[in-house]
């Protein structure tokens, strides 16, 4: 995990459920950035991120099942952030703040039998908890652990072209020159997406672009296309969050948020539609400073995108992967034989 974040999550599954809410939580304030790239997106703060605007420390980000009605859950998280005497400071006394808490949706209605079972505030505050207990006690040489994939927290309840959706993680070092780390770069999404995580001509993951699953048998291929041809309503999207622990600006986080939609593009096919909500937003810790040379700078820069467009795809994979079949809705390992 990224020095000075972490993740929590919150999963309701079962009983009519399936959804839940993920909190990435800083230590101490990161710098953030957006880019929404989906025609029917969900969102809460992202005007704050824009670099013309006053706020440049984020609290939290909210990830969230629910749609729009689960934007209340980061009212939990608001409400935790500011007992924790946490937020932009707005009056002479201590915890007279208003905690910054960017947060995005994926559409999960319905999806484990009961409509009305969505996020609420006590999801956020719950999911809160767990992302604090993750950075308790951790200094800035102690590494949080990643966390949990799959069907947990928002990714609960995700489905991605007809098939079970998920959590996804991905993270690697950012090196130059002599291949020593200079910097640290993680994506965390939910993959819930319209279009197809699968090639159809192989039945093959496009996020695998490692290779390492076998092929898919052939009663594995029809089951995958038949599950395509239910993915039911398209309302859906794509959202996550990259972290870093370079030094950026607001500017520069927006466009490493920006450039996570290029490896969604790879991972699904097709990305950003008008009944997808695809946001990424940026965070970053700050614990490593950018290099003082210009030249250097600039290079470190495009590394750390060249890293996050690959990791998002990886990310991808992860979800999909390590997803299992939830509410009637089957998971690629079970319909490609590969369990």
């Amino acid at each position: 995990m990224i020095d000075g974040l972490a993740v929590g999550h919150h999963t309701a599954d079962g009983e009519g459920w399936l959804t839940g809410t993920t909190v990435v939580l800083s230590a101490d304030g990161a710098t953030g950035g957006v880019d929404v790239r989906g025609g029917a997106p969900g969102t809460r703060e992202t005007d704050l991120l824009d670099p013309r605007a006053l706020v440049e420390q984020v609290d939290a980000v909210v990830l969230c099942g629910g749609s729009a009605y689960g934007l209340a859950a980061a009212d939990g998280v608001m409400a935790a952030l500011a007992a924790d005497g946490r937020g932009f400071p707005v009056g002479p006394n201590a915890g007279e703040v208003v905690p910054i808490v960017p947060a995005a949706v994926i559409f999960d209605l319905g999806r484990g039998g009961v409509f009305a079972h969505r996020p609420t505030a006590e999801f956020g505050a719950r999911a809160y908890e767990s992302a604090k207990k993750a950075l308790a006690g951790t200094g800035r040489n102690r590494r949080v652990s990643d966390p949990a994939i799959g069907c947990v927290g928002a990714g609960t309840g995700a489905l991605a072209g007809g098939l079970k959706g998920g959590f996804g993680y991905a993270e690697a070092a950012v090196t130059l020159g002599d291949d020593t780390p200079v910097a640290r770069v993680g994506v965390a999404l939910v993959l819930n997406a319209a279009g197809s995580g699968v090639d159809p001509a192989s039945g093959r993951l496009w996020s695998d672009r490692a290779g390492a699953l076998d092929s898919p048998d052939t009663v594995g291929r029809v089951a995958l296309s038949a599950a395509r041809g239910r993915a039911g309503r398209p309302f859906n999207t794509t959202i996550g969050t990259v972290l870093t622990d370079l030094s950026l600006t607001k500017a520069q986080a927006g466009k490493l948020a920006a450039i996570a939609h290029d490896g969604l593009a790879r991972a699904v096919r097709p990305a950003h539609g008008m009944t997808d909500g695809d946001t990424f937003f940026a965070l970053s810790s700050g614990r490593r400073p950018q290099p003082s040379d210009p030249p250097a700078a600039v290079g470190l820069l495009n590394r750390l995108l060249e890293i996050t467009a690959d990791l998002v795809v990886d990310a991808c994979f992860a979800a999909l992967t390590a997803a299992q079949t939830r509410g009637g809705l089957h998971c690629y390992r079970e319909l490609a034989g590969l369990e």
